[in-house]
């Protein structure tokens, strides 16, 4: 029986991947050069990723990134991500989840003033019963250490809970650790390396998106 839902939080409860690509398009347009897609979907999902464009950028400009530069693409994300609303299907998740009393937990590895400022931001931290962010000691994602935690923390058996992840790395580390998945592909990573999830929504379409996620419980 289904007894859990664990949240990936960027890209999933808040599109932020957008607020990432969109940084590095632009700072790439700086130096008049375009960002590679074969490096966004490189890095996507990983929480180390923004190394491998700071490399490609490097490469390119024929010297390192700036400490002034980097902290310029650092400070466009933020501010484009505190634009970035919660995401309509998860919203519809939570409706509907509402009825059901399921427990609500984020495993995201992004660290904690991140992902709990946002929650805050967005008006739904409460809605979760647990919270599990980078702590600088447990591997990210792909490893599937994020969720083991945050099992043992819940006293959740792997086999009782659904992970909402919207990246092959997130897909991984859910599927290591024994869980089910759902995919949730966001507006800049779509659906590519997602098909070993158990299942892939439709974010486009909230209600439907929710109503195909319950069907997987009841």
């Amino acid at each position: 029986m289904i007894r859990a839902l664990f949240f990936d939080f960027d890209g999933v409860i808040c599109d932020t991947e957008r607020a990432a690509r969109h940084s590095w398009d632009e700072l790439y347009l700086r130096f008049d050069l375009e960002f590679p897609a074969r490096v966004w979907a490189a890095m996507a999902g990983h929480a180390g990723g923004q190394e491998l464009a700071v490399a490609d950028l490097s490469e390119r400009l024929g010297r390192p990134l700036t400490a002034a530069e980097a902290a310029w693409r650092l400070d466009r994300k933020r501010r484009l991500a505190e634009e970035e609303p919660l995401r309509p299907c998860v919203a519809a998740i939570l409706a509907a989840d509402a009825a059901r009393d399921l427990y609500l937990a984020v495993v995201s590895s992004s660290p904690p003033h991140w992902v709990i400022g946002h929650l805050d931001r967005l008006g739904v931290r409460g809605r979760f019963d647990l919270v599990v962010t980078d702590d600088g000691r447990t591997p990210r994602k792909p490893a599937p250490d994020l969720y083991l935690r945050a099992l043992a923390d819940a006293g959740l058996a792997a086999e009782s809970v659904i992970a909402l992840e919207d990246s092959a790395p997130g897909v991984a580390a859910a599927c290591a650790a024994g869980l089910r998945c759902v995919a949730v592909p966001n507006s800049v990573t779509g659906p590519a390396g997602l098909t070993v999830a158990d299942r892939i929504l439709d974010p486009a379409v909230p209600a439907a998106a929710a109503r195909d996620l319950f069907e997987l419980i009841t």
